[in-house]
C-alpha cells in the first residue's frame, strides 16, 4: 500500500481551481495502489484555501504554513513537499501540470530521489503494475512508461482529468515543516499580476484565439471574445512576435486548455498548437487558406478573412440575444 500525496496550489490565500483535476487524479490513483489520498497545501494564512479544497474527495488536507512559504519559490516548496511526503509515507507525489507545477515537481523530485512522469493523461494497470499515459512528439504518440523509482513524482494534465465531484469534507490538520532558509539562493521580489475582466484561460468555457492571420491586430478577436463571455488565447507565432502578452499563448510551450467552445480565428493549425487545444468539446476554425491544418481537427470549418467573418459573428449573435 503507498500513500498518495497532491500538491494544491493557492494564491493570496485563495484555491486555485487548477488543483482540482490533480485531487481527482490523485483519488483515482489511491484506488488503484489501495492508499489514502492527502492534499498538501502550502503557505501562510492558507486555511481558507484548505477548507476549499477539502469536499473534493481526498482522505485528509493538511497545511503546511511558515514565513518562507508566504510567496511561491520552487526552493521553499520543494523543501516542504519533500518532507510532507515523507512523514505521509507517500509513494506518490502529484500536481497539476500548470506553470507552477511544472516549475516545483523536477526539484522536488531530485529531493526524492524519485523518477517523474510529466503531462500525465491516465493510468493503467493496478498496484505496483501501474503505468503512466503521457504525449510524446507534441501529442502525435502516446506512451505508457512506468517509473522505476520507490517514490514516484507525476504532473497531470488537467483537461483530461477534470474537476472531481463534492463528497463529505476531508479532516484538516497543520502538518509541521521546517525550512532551510541558508539554503534558499531564491528570494521574492514582486508579483506582478496580469488582471483581466475576462474569464482565466485555463478556466474557461469558451475561447477566441487568434495567430498570424490576425498580422498583428486583435482587435475582432477581443471584441467577439467580449461580446460573449470569452477568454483570448493567441498561438505562438502571434506571442513571439510580441502582438500579445506570452500568458495568453495556448499550445504545446502554453497553457492546454479544453473549452466546451474554441474559436481559432487566423490559426493555421500547427501541431504544437493543437496539442494544447485539441480536447475541446467544439472546435470552430477560420482560416483563408483551405488547405490550413486546423480544419483537420475543427467540428466547424469557414474558409474566410477574419476581418470580415468575426464582426459578421458578433453581429449576428447580437441579433439572436
Amino acid at each position: 500500500m503507498s500513500n498518495v500525496l497532491v500538491v494544491a496550489e493557492q494564491l493570496e490565500g485563495a484555491l486555485r481551481k487548477a488543483s482540482l483535476p490533480a485531487v481527482k487524479a490523485g483519488r483515482e490513483l489511491a484506488g488503484k495502489v489501495g492508499g489514502k489520498c492527502h492534499v498538501l497545501v502550502l503557505g501562510k494564512s492558507v486555511a481558507a484555501a484548505a477548507a476549499e479544497i477539502a469536499p473534493y474527495g481526498a482522505d485528509a488536507v493538511h497545511t503546511a504554513e511558515d514565513p518562507a512559504l508566504e510567496h511561491y519559490l520552487a526552493e521553499p516548496y520543494a523543501q516542504a513537499v519533500e518532507q510532507a511526503a515523507r512523514a505521509l509515507g507517500a509513494g506518490y507525489v502529484v500536481a497539476t501540470a500548470s506553470s507552477t507545477g511544472k516549475d516545483l515537481m523536477p526539484r522536488v523530485a531530485a529531493r526524492l530521489s524519485a523518477g517523474m512522469a510529466t503531462d500525465v493523461l491516465g493510468f493503467v494497470g493496478d498496484g505496483a503494475a501501474i503505468a503512466f499515459r503521457r504525449p510524446m512528439w507534441a501529442g502525435a504518440v502516446i506512451a505508457e512508461v512506468t517509473i522505476a523509482t520507490e517514490i514516484k513524482v507525476l504532473t497531470v494534465r488537467g483537461t483530461e482529468f477534470g474537476v472531481p465531484a463534492k463528497a463529505a469534507a476531508a479532516a484538516i490538520a497543520p502538518l509541521p515543516v521546517k525550512i532551510d532558509a541558508a539554503a534558499v539562493k531564491t528570494r521574492f521580489v514582486s508579483l506582478e499580476q496580469v488582471k483581466s475582466a475576462r474569464p482565466e484561460l485555463t478556466e474557461a468555457k469558451i475561447i477566441v484565439s487568434g495567430g498570424r492571420g490576425t498580422k498583428g491586430d486583435f482587435k475582432p478577436v477581443e471584441s467577439l471574445a467580449d461580446s460573449i463571455g470569452a477568454a483570448v488565447g493567441a498561438s505562438r507565432a502571434a506571442c513571439d512576435a510580441g502582438w500579445v502578452p506570452n500568458d495568453w499563448q495556448v499550445g504545446q510551450t502554453g497553457k492546454t486548455v479544453a473549452p466546451e467552445l474554441y474559436i481559432a480565428a487566423g490559426i493555421s493549425g500547427a501541431i504544437q498548437h493543437l496539442a494544447g487545444m485539441k480536447n475541446s468539446k467544439v472546435i470552430v476554425a477560420i482560416n483563408k487558406d483551405p488547405e490550413a491544418p486546423i480544419f483537420q481537427v475543427a467540428d466547424y470549418g469557414l474558409v474566410a478573412d477574419l476581418f470580415k467573418a468575426l464582426p459578421e459573428l458578433q453581429a449576428a449573435l447580437k441579433k439572436d440575444a
